[in-house]
């Protein structure tokens, strides 16, 4: 396993032995972090953000179904998989933390092999989960964020420039006459240039909280967060400047080309009002562009 990237474990147990034990058999390939009681460990899970919980259950103050409760219960932590550590053996024990949550169980007196099993495979089922939802969150042809992870950005974004009272600018950009283009050249030298063209964004977005995304068939869109007019015109015009230029070579060895039209809107401190009538908007300007040519940029 990765030095650099090692998963990371919240041990939660009254018990320093335990701890000890658990870190002599774990700490090798996890990045360990420990506490002793449970409202210890409701803020260290929040805090750390740790890959998996091993939670003891028989803790004084808050135990360990109590604790499990307030983690399920908390939006940063519900998804943290909770693997029990404990002495009971009873039926019903096991069945009340299942119910409440719980992953798995590993129980007293530890045996290593068994440790390290259950915590790799909860492990695994993770990255499984990580990987399903990255998938989901993204297109597949282009590498970009898709449609979904562009409106769950433009949520947290739109919140934060009305928050902030900052601008911020979204371009809607639209693939000119692209349904000729695979007629031409086929559709596999078009899903080429839909892929070329995200590489466009790539190179001329620069900040760390640019956002371009596929918004679906031959259309992009740009989030860019605390940007004013000058700002977004300027970077809408380098956009379609870059796709221009581009040149996209077809399986057969000849240069294809392509252009792009691009909607702009603005909106100062909030003032479309709501998310719908923002894109509304730059949908309007889009629609200009196009009606106006194409292969230009038009603002709202």
């Amino acid at each position: 396993m990765s030095e650099t990237k090692k998963k990371s474990i919240l041990i939660v147990d009254d018990e320093g032995t335990n701890i000890m034990a658990l870190t002599h058999i774990l700490s090798k390939d996890y990045a360990l972090h420990a506490v002793t009681n449970g409202p210890n460990a409701v803020k260290a899970a929040a805090a750390h953000r740790p890959d998996i919980i091993l939670l003891d259950i028989i803790m004084p103050e808050m135990d360990g179904y109590a604790v499990i409760n307030a983690l399920k219960s908390a939006e940063a932590t519900k998804h943290i998989p909770v693997i029990f550590i404990t002495g009971l053996s009873n039926e019903c024990d096991e069945e009340k933390g299942l119910t409440l949550g719980a992953a798995d169980y590993i129980t007293k007196p530890f045996s290593a092999a068994i440790v390290k099993l259950r915590v790799r495979n909860q492990i695994k089922i993770l990255e499984q989960f990580q990987t399903i939802k990255r998938l989901s969150m993204h297109d597949q042809l282009t590498g970009l964020p898709n449609r979904r992870c562009f409106d769950t950005r433009l949520h947290i974004e739109w919140i934060r420039a009305a928050r902030e009272r900052e601008p911020i600018a979204m371009l809607l950009i639209d693939v000119d006459k692209f349904k000729n283009y695979n007629d031409r050249y086929g559709h596999q030298q078009g899903d080429a240039a839909l892929r070329a063209i995200a590489k466009v964004f790539q190179n001329v977005l620069k900040r760390s909280n640019d956002f371009a995304a596929r918004w679906g068939g031959e259309e992009f869109i740009v989030l860019l967060p605390n940007t004013d007019r000058a700002g977004a015109l300027d970077l809408a015009e380098q956009i379609r400047a870059g796709v221009e230029e581009m040149e996209i070579p077809g399986s057969s060895g000849q240069i294809t080309k392509a252009t792009v039209s691009i909607g702009v809107r603005i909106s100062e401190e909030g003032r479309d009002g709501s998310i719908d009538d923002f894109i509304s908007k730059a949908d309007e300007a889009l629609y200009r562009a196009k009606a106006a040519g194409r292969n230009r940029t038009c603002e709202a």
